[in-house]
């Protein structure tokens, strides 16, 4: 019912139509001592003191305010750093078009007492390609780690063990300020403190000018960096308490004098992590229990630091690093308890020491032409993983006990050089062209003392040379626009083993083409639909022949041999603006998948006992994917706002899974499903006064079905207090996460044979954290143009 609600609401929002206003004004907004042009300019439409309407400049400076009514107005616009311009004007029928000209704003000699580094409630903008999330201290006291807080945001995921979905699909690629890592998503998001994170964008359907990896898009994590004249920072320390205590800490600064700004972020994070879960079969010839203990000791460093260069009004230089330390002991006990029948009870202690270093070395050089819009960017980017682990695994089957050590070294580099050069032809029509080359290198050392391994893959080394060039075109009109665009690439893959031969090797080229139509019915409805074609490449964890883990009964491989697998992607986008900044967005997907690439378990033939099992992956035919998403962004009242969300998606899946035979054998068996995933969140956020503040979070997970797995629902509750003192720049937070420790993942099964099981973590945990705010510095209009433009910085080719 609650469903047929919704599509209710967002069906009739569709279709209902609003007369149009006759009105309208324009204009351009410049510094009035650089005359460079302001973006990001917020317009206030006023009548006497009530909001009419409002918006914000385009990046040449350009506003335009449509569908007014024939009346008097004062404009006012504002920028943070000026002083704020107001002018009367008057609409009527000799003048239903008024050019307001170019608007000169003057910087304010006030220096400001605060630097608003983080909002009070995040915000969430719909824009063209992306959805964009402004992270305020209602995410940022969700928790100590990026981990934490993804689980708030409108259809993102964040399993037990960190693996990312994005739309119920975890073929996503994650960015850390428009750049790749070497490091997986899911210890990545362990490694960035909350309190670092400036915005999250949410890529569902990228255009050519992106790089095509990630079957459901990209998730971009841009970290803090400010460009505040003098000197500003924000500190941040933040503990949780569930088992043991948890710390994180954050530092943000920058220091602006003349040309040159520098700028630092700095984290880390430390303390014990459990879990803990069983699985219990119960058939006619076995009956077991296992329960499980996993207990996580992490020590994480991190470390942003750059500057950028103003060589003049027309060049910009800037540099940064990303440094990143992780340290991990994980301790994972598993017993195994046979009743009632001939096995013997096996017990499995674990030790692991494992480790990395994670560092990115960024340059880019940014040359802007006369013409406003007209640029060309050059950026080349190297990140540098090295990473260790160490196993000891200690096995007593009855009264015999085993031990043996697995090692693994990993080191990789991702070199990139990308060029992007953007040319408005007219005011209506910009073209965009641009060129990468990406240079991966891979390295594997493994070895082990185990005794059943009789010739392990002690090598292993996976190369790709990628190399790719864009070119797009958009023009826009009055109500409609359109951008078209192809990705040519060439591809090449080698990897090879300590055999001396070659495991694999691939080479083709191929096109990516995309294309975008959106519609403005007017200044409050906005309607998208687009189309892309993208690929999901293995990933070195797939197809290295080397152990991932293993349990008395499963051993994880990849598979050289993996092909990539294509995506075919539409999308239906609406957005509504409703009067006080309220808005609802909603949107529709379709996706066609080749060559799906999906987990597979089999028996292990190179043992004896018939409960051992290979989990690795393959390729399979072509699937397809469906679903929706509807968020809203609701103020019900000055003190009361709430922000909606729900999410459904639809995949046909299919796997190769082993089912046990009456005889006591395993075969082979191709399943397919249609695996459904609905979501539900719903942010609210409660005012007293200007110091004092209430959140309350809720989160709904419905059961999903899968080849291997059930999986059944999961749901919890959060609610959180925030306290301001000293004019804002001290802020207290304190968050209750899963109130009623009802969280868990729990599922069942039939495949290899029937069991089921459940995990749980220390998800009911209370999370305290400080927020200091200091600096006398102001901000200047140049801010949003250069590097700190996230958005634009993320175009292009910069993926």
């Amino acid at each position: 019912m609650k469903i047929k609600f919704l599509f209710a609401l967002l069906f009739g929002s569709l279709i209902s139509a609003y007369a149009q206003n006759p009105g309208s004004i324009t204009g351009k907004v410049v510094d009035s001592k650089t005359k460079e042009s302001l973006p990001y300019v917020s317009i206030v439409v006023k009548n006497g003191d009530q909001v009419v309407t409002g918006g914000i400049t385009e990046d040449n400076g350009l506003f335009t305010i449509k569908n007014l009514e024939l009346k008097k107005y004062t404009v006012e616009v504002q920028f943070m750093g000026y002083t704020t311009h107001k002018e009367n004007i008057t609409l009527g029928e000799a003048a239903r078009f008024i050019d307001m000209g170019i608007i000169q704003l003057t910087e304010s000699n006030t220096v400001l007492e605060e630097v608003e580094i983080v909002k009070e409630v995040s915000t969430i903008e719909q824009k063209l390609d992306r959805k964009v999330i402004t992270v305020g201290r209602d995410l940022t006291t969700a928790g100590g780690t990026a981990a934490e807080i993804m689980n708030n945001i409108p259809s993102v995921n964040v399993d037990q063990d960190g693996n990312i979905s994005l739309r119920g699909n975890q073929n996503v690629r994650v960015l850390l300020d428009g750049r790749p890592t070497n490091i997986s998503p899911a210890q990545l998001l362990k490694q960035i403190p909350s309190t670092s994170i400036k915005k999250i964008e949410l890529i569902t359907n990228p255009s050519a000018k992106y790089n095509p990896e990630g079957m459901s898009g990209i998730i971009n994590i841009i970290l803090n960096k400010n460009t505040n004249d003098g000197f500003n920072g924000n500190l941040s320390s933040g503990i949780t308490f569930g088992k043991v205590p948890k710390f994180n800490n954050s530092l943000d600064m920058n220091y602006r004098m003349g040309k040159v700004n520098f700028f630092a972020t700095t984290g880390s994070n430390f303390g014990k992590n459990y879990n803990w879960g069983k699985v219990e079969r119960n058939t006619p010839d076995v009956n077991s229990l296992q329960d499980i203990d996993v207990v996580n000791d992490n020590e994480n460093y991190f470390g942003k630091f750059g500057l950028d260069f103003y060589l003049d009004d027309k060049n910009t230089i800037s540099a940064y690093v990303n440094l990143n330390n992780f340290s991990a002991d994980t301790n994972i006990n598993i017993g195994i308890d046979y009743a009632g029948s001939d096995s013997e009870d096996t017990t499995q202690e674990s030790v692991f020491d494992s480790g990395n270093h994670n560092n990115t070395y960024n340059l880019a050089y940014k040359h802007k032409f006369d013409k406003d819009g007209h640029t060309l960017d050059f950026e080349g980017n190297l990140n540098e993983t090295k990473g260790s682990q160490a196993g000891i695994y200690d096995i007593v089957t009855g009264n015999v006990p085993s031990n043996y050590i697995d090692r693994v070294e990993d080191n990789r580099t991702n070199t990139t050089l990308n060029l992007d050069y953007v040319n408005p032809l007219s005011e209506k029509s910009t073209l965009e062209l641009g060129a990468e080359s990406r240079i991966i290198r891979s390295d594997n050392d493994y070895n082990t003392t185990n005794p059943l391994i009789t010739n392990p893959v002690s090598d292993y080394t996976y190369d790709m040379d990628i190399y790719s060039a864009y070119a797009t075109f958009g023009q826009k009109f009055e109500k409609i626009g359109y951008q078209v665009g192809a990705r040519f690439e060439s591809y090449k893959v080698k990897a090879k083993s300590n055999s001396g031969g070659v495991a694999f090797d691939d080479d083709y080229i191929t096109v990516y083409p995309s294309a975008y139509l959106t519609y403005n019915l007017n200044q409050k409805n906005m309607f998208q639909v687009s189309y892309t074609r993208r690929v999901d490449r293995p990933s070195l964890e797939q197809t290295k022949p080397i152990r991932e883990f293993s349990t008395p009964l499963i051993t994880s491989l990849g598979n050289p041999e993996l092909e990539p697998q294509f995506t075919n992607s539409v999308e239906l986008n609406y957005t509504k603006v409703f009067e006080k900044g309220s808005s609802i967005t909603a949107g529709i997907f379709y996706r066609l998948i080749n060559d799906e690439i999906s987990r597979v378990l089999y028996p292990d033939e190179t043992t004896e006992n018939p409960n051992d099992q290979i989990m690795t992956f393959d390729n399979y035919n072509n699937n397809k994917s469906y679903g929706f998403e509807v968020s809203a962004n609701y103020k019900i009242a000055k003190w009361m706002d709430i922000q909606p969300a729900i999410d459904f998606s639809s995949i046909s899946q299919k796997g190769a899974v082993s089912q046990s035979q009456p005889d006591g054998t395993y075969e082979f068996v191709i399943r397919q499903i249609d695996a459904n995933a609905f979501n539900a969140r719903l942010n609210a956020n409660f005012r007293v006064n200007k110091r004092l503040s209430f959140i309350l979070f809720g989160f709904y997970r419905g059961p999903v079905n899968g080849v291997q797995n059930n999986s059944k629902e999961m749901y919890k509750v959060d609610s959180g207090v925030s306290y301001n003192l000293l004019d804002n720049q001290l802020t207290f937070n304190l968050r209750f996460n899963d109130m009623f420790k009802t969280m868990r993942y729990a599922f069942d099964s039939q495949y290899p044979f029937p069991q089921s099981g459940e995990f749980r973590w220390e998800s009911h945990t209370a999370y305290f954290s400080l927020n200091y705010r200091f600096g006398g510095g102001k901000n200047r209009a140049m801010q949003r143009k250069y590097r700190d433009n996230n958005t634009k910085q993320s175009g292009g080719g910069m993926f």
